[in-house]
């Protein structure tokens, strides 16, 4: 297995939590608030759409934090993760619904550009990307 720098590890461990939090979020204080992200188009209930996808981020919290061995698999699959749930920050962004003091366009626009920062942080702290070194024989 490649390794990875500490500041990698921290990165892939900061990120987990981070994930871990938001998916209980989702089951408990803030179900509402991810509501709004919900786009028209899921066939799905807002409020199951919801718990599932908390389900999945506190599944994928925990992995990253626990399966170190499995950083590449969890990395790739939280990134992927982010790029699924994107199309509901456009369409909060869209719909102009309220949720987690984004009550402007312009916050909810700014929003949108924090994505593809996620997406990143979870391919640096997997070693998703890390060029191999060769050894000298």
């Amino acid at each position: 297995m490649k390794k990875v720098s500490h500041s990698q590890d921290i990165a892939r461990i900061l990120l987990g939590t981070f994930l871990t939090f938001a998916g209980t979020s989702h089951l408990t204080f803030a179900r509402d608030d991810f509501q709004a992200q919900v786009p028209d188009w899921v066939p799905l209930n807002k409020d199951l759409t919801v718990l599932l996808s908390g389900g999945a981020e506190i599944s994928l919290g925990l992995a990253l934090m626990f399966l170190a061995r499995k950083r590449k698999y969890t990395g790739l699959a939280a990134a992927l993760f982010f790029v699924a749930v994107f199309p509901g920050n456009i369409s909060q962004y869209t719909h102009h619904r309220d949720a987690f003091g984004l009550d402007t366009d312009q916050k909810r626009l700014v929003r949108l550009f924090f994505q593809p920062t996620l997406i990143a942080w979870a391919l640096y702290g997997s070693g998703i990307g890390n060029k191999k070194t060769r050894t000298k024989k």
